[in-house]
């Protein structure tokens, strides 16, 4: 018997350090780029195999979820109960990673939208929220930023102004953290700026205006030279802030109009992408990368065929794998040179793709508005491995979390695991 214990203790251990270690703290994930290096989540999936539990979630909200310890916390904007109610409810909900039971759930605000309306396939609630594992920050755009700790208590809140989007398609940049630094990205039709705020407090440490348009793309923190640069990819220039002054480092031409994708960087070099009008990636070398770089030698490559409208790619080991526009056309480059390894290459039975690609275990997977995941194989030919079908689609990035996917659907949190 004693001996069985101190199994059941050591494999509770296990199991507890494993979890800390799987989490999905922001948009990106744990890496910032979508990529997980350990568990083995399912290849394949239906409202009938592999779906561990499934909760509602009420209103609407396209932010992905963030998973920190052993809690899933879930932005949505709930409509008012009638036509005549102008007012939402703005929301964050802890929904326990095991159970898929809502802990608690806090309004941090109830008011009209700022815009009457959105895109048709937008929503009140698209900007993802944050965690430090400290605190969880939880940010609607222009219905506020808020910092609470993780029982749901509310410890700051800030005000950044209301925006006013191009046609009013609506929100969805998210904040990004390095040490005791809150970046947020703040482009729309009036004065666009760029704002970084003290984690602790939420006081105000800069601020830079931006000569940007409405742009929808997530600030990317990097290190290098030991410096921390916030990279942010915009219609006008891709821009790199020094986190601690603010001051603009390099900034570069080049991406066409509604720019959505989060940067990535990997060794050196940081890869922007747009593909609306003049659509564009540019993969730009840091260690040239002073003042403005436009047609200069520090952009590696560049290239405006196949580049992903809303959904960030994914750098995989030696490939890049991005989405064409909205459609289900992928593609797979070489990061180094941006030669065409695979594609265009379009994805049976997939709809318009708004996730952003996410990888691990060799696979890639693709979601689309519709319902369905493609996964295919981390390889140098077009390999898909399973199309899974649930019955209702997701804007939001799923999450990976060692052996288990989350993926927030139009209605429900599904938790995927094998059975």
């Amino acid at each position: 018997m004693r001996t069985l214990l101190i199994l059941l203790c050591t494999l509770a251990l296990a199991i507890s350090v494993y979890a800390q270690q799987a989490q999905w703290p922001t948009l990106r994930g744990p890496n910032l780029n979508g990529l997980v290096h350990q568990g083995n989540p399912p290849v394949e999936w239906s409202e009938d195999k592999n779906i561990r539990w499934k909760t509602a979630i009420p209103g609407a909200g396209h932010a992905s979820p963030i998973l920190w310890g052993d809690y899933l916390y879930v932005q949505t904007a709930i409509a008012g109960e009638t036509d005549s109610d102008p007012e939402y409810q703005y929301k964050l909900l802890a929904i326990h990673r095991n159970t898929g039971k809502v802990a608690w759930e806090k309004i941090l605000r109830e008011a009209p939208p700022v815009e009457e309306t959105h895109h048709r396939t937008a929503s009140f609630a698209s900007n993802s929220g944050i965690t430090d594992g400290e605190h969880l920050y939880a940010y609607f755009g222009s219905q506020g930023l808020y910092c609470l700790d993780f029982e749901g208590h509310l410890q700051w809140e800030q005000d950044l102004g209301d925006m006013t989007t191009r046609n009013s398609f609506g929100e969805g940049s998210s904040p990004a953290i390095q040490g005791n630094t809150l970046v947020v990205n703040w482009d729309h039709e009036k004065d666009s700026f760029i704002v970084a705020l003290d984690k602790r407090s939420g006081k105000e440490l800069w601020r830079q205006s931006r000569n940007e348009p409405s742009s929808w793309s997530t600030p990317l923190i990097v290190e290098f030279a030991s410096k921390h640069q916030v990279i942010v990819s915009a219609s006008n220039k891709t821009r790199s802030y020094d986190l601690t002054t603010g001051a603009v480092i390099w900034e570069c031409a080049g991406l066409g109009t509604n720019v959505i994708p989060t940067p990535l960087y990997r060794d050196g070099v940081v890869y922007v992408a747009s593909g609306h009008r003049s659509p564009a990636m540019q993969a730009i070398r840091l260690d040239k990368a002073t003042g403005d770089i436009t047609g200069s030698d520090a952009i590696v490559w560049s290239t405006d065929k196949n580049t992903p409208y809303v959904a960030s790619p994914v750098l995989y080991s030696d490939r890049l794998f991005m989405t064409k526009g909205r459609d289900a056309i992928l593609s797979c480059f070489a990061p180094a040179t941006g030669e065409a390894i695979y594609g265009p290459q379009r994805l049976k039975d997939m709809g318009m793709v708004y996730a952003s690609l996410v990888g691990n275990k060799d696979r890639i997977y693709i979601s689309d508005l519709d319902g369905s995941t493609l996964v295919v194989k981390n390889s140098a030919r077009f390999e898909p491995l399973a199309t899974n079908v649930l019955d209702e689609g997701t804007a939001a990035s799923l999450i990976v979390a060692g052996d288990v996917i989350y993926l927030r659907g139009h209605q429900h949190l599904y938790c995927i695991a094998a059975n």
